[in-house]
C-alpha cells in the first residue's frame, strides 16, 4: 500500500491486511512535511539530501543517509527532524523489496490515486441537488469510470509480475492482477 502520513490510513491497512500488509509512505508528502518546517534558504539543501538518500539502491545506505539528515536538522530545526524520523523506515519499503527503479518511482508516491481523485472531483464539482448517500455513490462511480478512460499505462508496469513474485516470497499480502 502506498499512503501519505495519515495515521488512520496506516491503522486501516494494518486492520485489513494485518502484519503482511507492506506500506510505502509517500516520499512527496514526507519531503513536503519536512521542508515546510524549514526556512526558505535551507529547503533546497534539505531536498537534495532527502532525494539523494532515497535514490540509493541499498536500503541500509539510504536509511543511514536519512538518519544523518535528521541529525543535521536536529541542531536548528528539531520539528523538521521529528517529521523526517516519523515513518522513516516506511519511505524505504520499495528499496527493501529491491524493486526496479521505474516501477519504484511510480509507486513511491500517491500521485496515481491523487490524479484519479482530482479527475473525479472535477467531474462532480457542480453536483448539488438530490445528493443522498446512494446518489453520492452513483456520482462517484460514474466519475471514476469517466476518469478511467484517461488513464495511461503505469510506468514500469512490466515489473509488476516481479513485484508480485517478491511479495509472495516474503509472505506479504498481494492483490496484484496480471497486467
Amino acid at each position: 500500500m502506498v499512503i501519505d502520513g495519515a495515521k488512520a490510513l496506516r491503522k486501516a491497512v494494518q486492520m485489513v491486511l494485518g502484519q503482511n500488509g507492506l506500506v510505502q509512505r509517500c516520499r512527496i508528502h514526507k519531503e513536503r512535511n519536512v521542508l515546510d518546517q524549514l526556512p526558505e534558504e535551507k529547503r533546497a539543501q534539505a531536498k537534495w539530501r532527502l532525494r539523494g538518500a532515497w535514490s540509493q539502491k541499498n536500503p541500509a545506505t539510504a536509511e543511514k543517509e536519512l538518519h544523518k539528515t535528521a541529525r543535521w536538522l536536529d541542531e536548528t530545526w528539531p520539528r523538521a527532524a521529528a517529521s523526517l524520523r516519523e515513518g522513516l523506515e516506511e519511505t524505504l519499503t520499495l528499496q527493501k523489496l529491491a524493486l526496479g527503479s521505474t516501477l519504484g518511482r511510480s509507486l513511491s508516491n500517491t500521485n496515481l490515486m491523487e490524479g484519479c481523485f482530482a479527475r473525479a472531483a472535477h467531474r462532480t464539482r457542480r453536483v448539488t441537488r438530490g445528493v443522498g448517500a446512494r446518489m453520492i455513490l452513483r456520482w462517484t462511480a460514474s466519475a471514476l469510470l469517466a476518469a478511467e478512460k484517461n488513464f495511461r499505462r503505469l510506468n514500469g508496469c512490466e515489473q509488476l509480475q516481479h513485484l508480485e513474485k517478491i511479495l509472495h516470497e516474503q509472505g506479504a499480502t498481494s492483490t496484484l492482477q496480471a497486467a
